[in-house]
């Protein structure tokens, strides 16, 4: 694909968008909780870094259950929580960062969530993809961009970034992709990372996004 102004980025950017809202209509996080409670979904996202959303879900189901408030969290022991979370991977760090927020929580924004970035972000284990996450899925609120390792793959392939670091992936997806749809479109490379272009040998051939489009610069080169 020859040299692309950022004015032809961000239109075919929204192509993409449309063509994939068609092609799955029903994007959306995958990890599964309360959708009203933004303690579940912080916890949950938290447990979600480096592990699948499936192995998480099958721990929250009685995690959630046994763990109800931000004072359940921040009182019980780090061996017990440990446990609890054993099979989600990194579980001590991730059980020592949960104890701590929910304590945080419960001393600087009286027993809330917080739902701005900048009071998410001073959390113990909050950085800006939880953050986003939170504030995105929790409080419908689109602040930035989540970036997960789908975003960080789909975003150079399709063209829409030549860096590797998040923060720099997340500043560039932000100037293209209308601040309404930030939330969606996280959800709609983390679909389209997994059923078409997947890491090994993405699925050229089936992807809705085919070369006739001329939207993918990587088509059939991936």
């Amino acid at each position: 694909m020859p040299t692309e102004s950022q004015q032809a980025r961000v239109k075919r950017t929204a192509k993409i968008i449309a063509v994939l809202k068609k092609e799955f209509p029903d994007a959306d996080t995958r990890l599964k909780y309360d959708r009203s409670n933004a303690l579940q979904s912080l916890v949950a996202t938290i447990l979600s870094a480096q592990c699948t959303d499936d192995r998480v879900n099958i721990v929250t189901v009685e995690l959630f259950k046994k763990y109800r408030t931000v004072k359940d969290f921040a009182e019980v022991s780090q061996e017990e929580l440990e446990a609890d979370v054993r099979t989600c991977g990194f579980y001590r760090n991730k059980a020592k960062n949960i104890r701590a927020a929910a304590a945080m929580i419960l001393k600087n924004f009286g027993g809330k969530v917080p739902d701005t970035m900048e009071e998410l972000l001073s959390l113990p284990g909050v950085a800006r993809k939880t953050a986003n996450c939170v504030l995105s899925n929790a409080y419908g609120r689109n602040e930035g961009v989540v970036v997960d390792t789908h975003v960080i793959r789909l975003g150079a392939r399709l063209g829409l970034t030549k860096h590797t670091n998040p923060v720099k992936i997340e500043q560039d997806l932000m100037k293209l992709v209308p601040q309404n749809q930030w939330g969606l479109f996280s959800h709609l490379m983390m679909f389209h990372g997994r059923a078409y272009c997947v890491a090994r040998k993405p699925k050229c051939e089936q992807c809705p996004l085919d070369g006739s489009k001329k939207l993918c610069p990587s088509y059939n080169k991936a």
